[in-house]
């Protein structure tokens, strides 16, 4: 049965190197894979066989959204970046010049947005510390080293500078006692978020010391994983020789008192459709862990209510809960991927219209940005002015929380600042102006 056959397989990673045969599968000619190639200079691609084999529908590539949620397209990038890489690789240039030159585009595309290096990497003395970032008051994420990479890359993804190979873009720590001693000095925070990268590409050993230590730690209430692997791998929790052990060590999580939460990315309801999927969800549920699940809106995959709904819908079946949906961040190839806010409201809302109470647990269309998550609530019209209503569903400053601000509606605005005020000379998170 293809069940077993894909229960037992082996993980195989794709990687850049084998992009052209893969690409000849998706009916793409010489030039069409020659301006992908050139795009993947700048951008990373990483998938695995059960992605190619098992999510992708080649019949329909290059339009199939799960060929489009992993694969490289030759538009991604500005015409003229592409064509001068690809006129490197076509003349087989030196690689140091090909990579100075995806060097060069990569500094264009934001690679840390929301403040990530400036404002939220935490700091212990006077020494920043490695590998963490501190947001919010009561959360901490933290960045384990070997947990930076995934087993397939998302070409929108916001993460995409942990995994070009560029040290000073990149988060990554193996300090667990730093992690801990942080964590002492700050008793507000309650919450630790693992992520990447993939925090569940790493193996149970590797995760167990990382995990075991903040079990200590009295002020945790809740431990969270950040993955994308009951999408790209689910054999994970299933078949691989450590998925007995890793539910083991998540029970050993729970029993310790912790909220263990799985924070799971899934962008499409095709990944959603395999029996092993079913399999790892009911294994994860059974260790006592939640399963929440969250994805950016992403224009050519997911831009349609019906995918939304049927997604939440098939979630709350299997036992998971619908928690986020996001705005494609201001990164990478954002003008891509970027649905606009208005566009983004209508889809949340005819989907939200769409599904039960038990499914509305889901909140966004939500960005985050510097000054934390804005939840667009709606599009009215205020005095004669036609508005957009938002909130802070978190923020850096907790006096913001909650508190609806409006912003002039803009029909192309796809991130916070493409805003502009209304009924005020500033947004309650901006600095006031000295007089």
């Amino acid at each position: 049965m293809i069940l077993n056959q894909a229960g037992t397989r082996r993980f195989k990673a794709y990687t850049s190197k084998h992009l052209d045969e893969l690409l000849g599968r998706a009916g793409l000619d010489d030039e069409e894979r020659l301006k992908v190639r050139a795009v993947a200079t700048v951008l990373p691609f990483r998938t695995n066989a059960y992605v190619v084999d098992e999510l992708i529908d080649w019949s329909a590539a290059p339009d199939d959204p799960m060929y489009r949620l992993v694969f490289p397209q030759a538009d991604m990038l500005p015409e003229a970046d592409v064509a001068r890489l690809a006129d490197l690789l076509k003349a087989e240039a030196p690689n140091a010049e090909i990579q100075a030159e995806a060097n060069r585009v990569r500094t264009q595309l934001n690679p840390h947005p929301a403040g990530q290096m400036e404002l939220n990497v935490p700091r212990m003395g006077e020494e920043p510390v490695p590998g963490m970032q501190h947001k919010y008051p009561e959360t901490v994420l933290f960045f384990p080293k070997q947990g930076q990479t995934c087993h397939a890359y998302c070409t929108y993804c916001f993460r995409w500078a942990q995994f070009v190979g560029d040290a000073d873009l990149k988060f990554a720590s193996d300090d667990i006692g730093q992690l801990v001693a942080y964590l002492r000095q700050h008793p507000e925070v309650t919450s630790v978020l693992i992520t990447g990268g993939d925090a569940m590409i790493m193996g149970e050993p590797v995760i167990r010391r990382y995990v075991e230590p903040l079990l200590q730690l009295e002020q945790l209430e809740s431990i969270r994983i950040g993955t994308k692997a009951l999408a790209y791998w689910p054999q994970r929790f299933v078949s691989d020789p450590d998925a007995d052990s890793t539910l083991g060590l998540f029970e050993e999580v729970v029993k310790a008192g912790k909220n263990l939460a799985f924070m799971a990315h899934f962008t499409h309801p095709r990944e959603l459709e395999s029996p092993l999927v079913e399999s790892a969800v009911r294994r994860i549920l059974g260790s006592g862990a939640t399963i929440r699940t969250q994805a950016p809106l992403i224009r050519s995959i997911n831009d349609d209510p019906a995918v939304w709904s049927a997604m939440w819908r098939r979630q709350l079946r299997m036992g998971m809960i619908p928690y986020y949906m996001f705005i494609e961040r201001d990164t990478g190839p954002q003008d891509y991927f970027a649905v606009p806010l208005g566009r983004a409201y209508e889809i949340f809302r005819d989907a939200y219209a769409s599904v039960s109470g038990l499914c509305r647990t889901v909140r966004g269309p939500s960005m985050s940005a510097t000054p934390g998550k804005v939840c667009v609530d709606g599009v009215t019209e205020i005095a004669g002015e036609r508005v957009f209503m938002l909130h802070f569903i978190q923020a850096r400053d907790p006096g913001l929380v909650g508190r609806p601000f409006f912003a002039r509606y803009d029909p192309s605005a796809a991130w916070l600042t493409d805003l502009r005020p209304a009924f005020a000379d500033a947004f309650p998170f901006e600095a006031p102006q000295p007089a």
